[in-house]
């Protein structure tokens, strides 16, 4: 029988649909996937024209599928920090982190942006993965005075280069004040909403975080779309390609329940991410500090890719990881996690997970894409702006 390369997504009651669902298949949407158990768009014209849409003007996503679970109640700062290996002290209220949330053998089970609202009210804005049910889990013989909810909240994204101008338009020019990672609360057109200096893009963006969405979430959707068309604002799926290049990671692609921190690039150096030395007993804390001390068997590394062009990840030409051998016993030793062709280097790259051994830059490799196999390279990651310089800028400067 002939393989049906483009199967569809079923559209039905069981699957839980987003705020602004009815809002964004206005614009053709063409492509979905599950996330969190909702229809996430991802894609509606294709991936370079979004790219570019992206990197040169401003772009609107629909994220709502990053669910919120609130955590909150006289222990829930306690709690929350038990969930974590970042030291939550050092998170001011209306200030956000990137955290990871780690099971007891220190295992990736999220890595949401965390959000300090208030003394003891946080969000964590997920990535995929049941994270409600686990900090229920938690809390339920934990002894501690918390509340484990998903509140009616639903951000979208507003990023790009013009982001800065269609967020003054809405929200006027107090809302360039907003430091990078932090919030603030504001009402728009009578819609409560938090806006938070954050994105998947790399690029300069906000997220609005809608409270009341099942009720607001059209009407949102069209405020921001009116705002944004005198900046030449696109509605695009997630960019993939951009997020690759800056070497943001992904859940379920790069890291997940079997991986831990220090296996794709947090705690070793960058011991802000797994605060060993703090007072609290963070969950998986025994387990991480006993894999600091041993070391670790694997890491993710940067690629460069020869061959044919591997796609955008999300295009559908990378069904499956690409496996990795090593270049002289042909032994294989590992797989990519993640590939994109990158216009900005004008080659592939991508992230491969792969013995210690091969970690060191230079080091070749051959990976087997859809193309066939093809020689590699280890090379550093992010591999555009490793500073983080442009999400970072002064976003006055941008308007």
């Amino acid at each position: 029988m002939a393989i049906n390369e483009n199967p569809g997504v079923l559209l039905y009651p069981r699957l839980r649909r987003t705020p602004y669902f009815y809002a964004h298949r206005e614009h053709g949407v063409k492509l979905y996937s599950v996330y969190n158990h909702m229809y996430h768009p991802r894609l509606y014209t294709d991936p370079l024209d979004e790219y570019h849409a992206l990197m040169n003007h401003v772009t609107l996503w629909d994220v709502s599928a990053e669910r919120q679970v609130q955590i909150t109640g006289p222990d829930a700062f306690e709690f929350t920090n038990m969930l974590v290996p970042r030291d939550l002290t050092k998170c001011k209220i209306g200030q956000c982190k990137y955290v990871f949330v780690t099971a007891e053998d220190g295992g990736i089970i999220n890595d949401p942006v965390l959000l300090r609202l208030e003394e003891n009210k946080l969000w964590l804005s997920l990535a995929d993965s049941d994270v409600l049910l686990w900090a229920k889990g938690l809390a339920y013989n934990s002894g501690m005075n918390v509340e484990i909810t998903e509140p009616d909240v639903a951000p979208v994204q507003v990023q790009g280069p013009k982001s800065a101008a269609v967020m003054v338009d809405l929200f006027g020019e107090s809302i360039l004040e907003i430091p990078y990672y932090y919030t603030v609360n504001k009402e728009l057109d009578d819609m409560e909403v938090t806006i938070s200096r954050t994105g998947f893009s790399a690029e300069l963006g906000y997220e609005i975080y809608l409270h009341n969405a099942s009720r607001d979430g059209v009407k949102l959707w069209n405020t921001v779309l009116e705002a944004g068309q005198p900046h030449q604002l696109q509605v695009i799926g997630p960019c993939h390609i951009r997020r690759i290049e800056a070497g943001i990671l992904s859940w379920g692609n790069d890291i997940y329940y079997d991986t831990n921190p220090f296996e794709v690039g947090y705690g070793f150096e960058e011991t802000w991410m797994v605060d060993l030395d703090q007072e609290a007993d963070f969950v998986g804390k025994e387990a991480l500090e006993r894999i600091k001390a041993e070391g670790v068997d694997r890491k993710l590394v940067g690629v460069e890719i020869g061959g044919g062009h591997v796609g955008f990840f999300n295009d559908g030409q990378m069904i499956d990881y690409f496996p990795v051998y090593d270049k002289d016993s042909g032994d294989r030793i590992g797989r990519v996690t993640s590939s994109t062709w990158s216009p900005q280097l004008e080659r592939n790259i991508g992230y491969a997970m792969v013995p210690v051994e091969y970690e060191t830059y230079g080091t070749e490799l051959v990976v087997e894409t859809q193309h066939g196999r093809n020689d590699a390279v280890v090379v550093a990651k992010p591999f555009v702006d490793p500073k983080k310089d442009k999400p970072k800028q002064d976003a006055a400067v941008s308007v």
